[in-house]
C-alpha cells in the first residue's frame, strides 16, 4: 500500500501544539483592510484552535490519521 501524501496546502496553514490541538491563522486579514477596524484587524492577528467538528477533517489533510 502506498503511503499517505501531505496536503501541501495545509502543511503551510496549519501547525500543531503539544497537546495536539491544531493551530490556525484568522482569515479576513490579508486585504481590503481600510474598512476594518483597528480592534478587528487587531483581533485577527492571533492565532486560534481548529474547531472539534473540523479537526477530523484537518487531520486527515495533514496525514494523521
Amino acid at each position: 500500500m502506498p503511503k499517505k501524501k501531505t496536503n501541501s496546502g495545509a502543511k503551510k496553514r496549519f501547525a500543531l501544539t503539544g497537546t495536539g490541538k491544531i493551530k490556525r491563522k484568522h482569515a479576513f486579514k490579508s486585504h481590503i483592510l481600510t474598512k476594518k477596524t483597528k480592534k478587528q484587524k487587531r483581533n485577527l492577528t492571533h492565532t486560534t484552535t481548529v474547531s472539534k467538528v473540523d479537526e477530523k477533517s484537518v487531520k486527515q489533510l495533514l496525514g494523521m490519521k
